[in-house]
């Protein structure tokens, strides 16, 4: 099935703003992890 120009493009630039909103989120938190951990990202050693 294919979709009209102009809905391919709302959906690409959802998702443009969507990475755009992780990719913050991602880097608060990071922010926050490095408070927490005297500045310094550790890795991650989950199971």
């Amino acid at each position: 099935q294919q979709l009209p120009l102009d809905q391919l493009l709302q959906s690409y630039q959802r998702g443009a703003a969507l990475l755009g909103l992780c990719r913050g989120r991602l880097q608060a938190v990071e922010q926050q992890v490095k408070l927490l951990d005297g500045a310094e990202l550790k890795a991650w050693e989950g199971s």
